[in-house]
């Protein structure tokens, strides 16, 4: 009598154990359950039409290949048959047949299905070359050099015009052809760059360095000996500022947009000093054109690609420094009402240009304080769309207002 008590707490505990093992392992069947049948409906599946090709088997070179679907029979978990009450639902899941579908294919060659390398076609070739050397940005090199040429205060020479023109355009695609070769895997992170020839492949890296050197080799030599060798130092000295200087600094320090400046403001000087041979006041007020206006030109295109550059690892102003970046612009905005002024004092034109320049170097201003002050995609693409004309309209304004040359003796 005295140990009933402690019999029937026993008991008890004993039982509310079992009742809770009893509703654990009820729920563990309903979650096996509903596993195993998801898993079966998805191994049921039927596969799309686009994945066939991985179970083609080969039976002769000369007939259709047949596609083979086959489903291997799902394997139940060991689990105790006390937490599968329904047998007949054991039954099915252990008895799943085999599925097979049968169909025919086209006839497909073993080395369709295999990574093969882009083969080059010549017809391609010149289209290819053209991106590689940025075709749109030598044009525009040539047209500044032509600009500094015609602007000189000399007889037009045809032939030295020519020359000029074109052993400046070989340099310019050598220069850029490099410049491509170095920022391969950068160019992949990026956007505006993914597609050039050297990233998807289209050319191969030697043959992008051969047509460098064959377009450098010729470039240099016609315009140090065809024409003289100052010209021809110039054009050396670009390329090398362009490929060894600016091309590493983009991922180093801002500073690489004063030195791809100065780049784009050589082009000028070796028009104006294939004309005359020698590097005086008007040389130099060219260059500081060209120097001036790439600043908002480029910082506006940088504005809009400040998630490509960055991807990319370039350091530019609008990703590190962005307040710098609309500062500088308008500053350089500016200064082309400086250099309009000082054209005229330096004998290359007349006093009418910075009279009619006035106004387009005023909309390029504007707009560059638009662009300094609501520093958004909007005012920066009004920006650098302007430079696109603005640039053209005021050579060609000081080829209009050009002095007379005047003979010596």
């Amino acid at each position: 009598m005295q140990q009933t008590p402690h019999r029937l707490m026993h008991l008890f505990k004993s039982g509310n154990k079992q009742w809770i093992t009893f509703q654990h392992l009820n729920f563990l069947k309903h979650m096996c359950l509903m596993q195993l049948n998801r898993n079966l409906n998805q191994q049921i599946k039927p596969k799309p039409e686009s994945s066939a090709s991985l179970f083609l088997e080969k039976t002769s070179s000369s007939q259709a290949k047949t596609v083979v679907h086959e489903m291997r029979p799902i394997s139940l978990p060991n689990l105790p048959l006390s937490t599968i009450s329904n047998q007949k639902e054991l039954k099915e899941l252990e008895t799943t047949p085999e599925v097979e579908s049968l169909g025919r294919v086209g006839l497909e060659s073993k080395d369709e299905k295999q990574w093969k390398e882009m083969k080059l076609q010549m017809d391609d070739l010149p289209g290819i070359l053209a991106r590689l050397s940025k075709i749109k940005l030598t044009a525009l090199v040539v047209s500044t050099a032509s600009a500094g040429f015609v602007l000189a205060p000399v007889p037009f020479d045809l032939q030295c015009f020519l020359l000029a023109s074109v052993g400046t355009g070989l340099a310019s695609c050598a220069a850029n052809s490099i410049n491509q070769f170095f920022e391969v895997p950068f160019d992949s992170n990026m956007n505006r760059t993914k597609n050039r020839p050297l990233v998807r492949g289209q050319i191969s890296p030697l043959l992008a360095v051969s047509f460098a050197i064959c377009c450098a080799v010729p470039g240099i030599t016609l315009l140090t000996w065809g024409i003289n060798p100052l010209t021809g130092v110039l054009g050396t000295f670009n390329i090398f500022l362009y490929t060894c200087c600016y091309t590493p600094m983009k991922r180093i320090s801002i500073a690489n947009t004063w030195v791809g400046a100065l780049v784009g403001a050589i082009p000028p000087v070796m028009g104006w000093t294939a004309a005359t041979g020698s590097l005086d006041a008007g040389a130099l007020l060219l260059g500081g054109i060209l120097y001036s206006w790439q600043f908002p030109h480029f910082n506006a295109l940088s504005w809009n690609l400040r998630e490509d550059y960055s991807r990319g690892g370039y350091c530019m102003m609008s990703v590190t420094h962005p307040a710098m970046c609309k500062r500088v612009a308008l500053r350089y905005c500016l200064a082309l009402f400086g250099l309009s002024v000082l054209a005229p004092l330096l004998k290359v034109t007349t006093w009418t240009f910075p009279i009619i320049s006035f106004p387009i170097n005023l909309y390029i201003s504007y707009l560059g304080f638009r662009f300094y002050k609501d520093s958004d995609r909007i005012s920066s693409r009004k920006l650098f769309f302007c430079s696109l004309w603005h640039l053209p309209l005021l050579l060609l304004l000081m080829l209009t207002c050009k002095q007379s040359f005047v003979g010596g003796k």
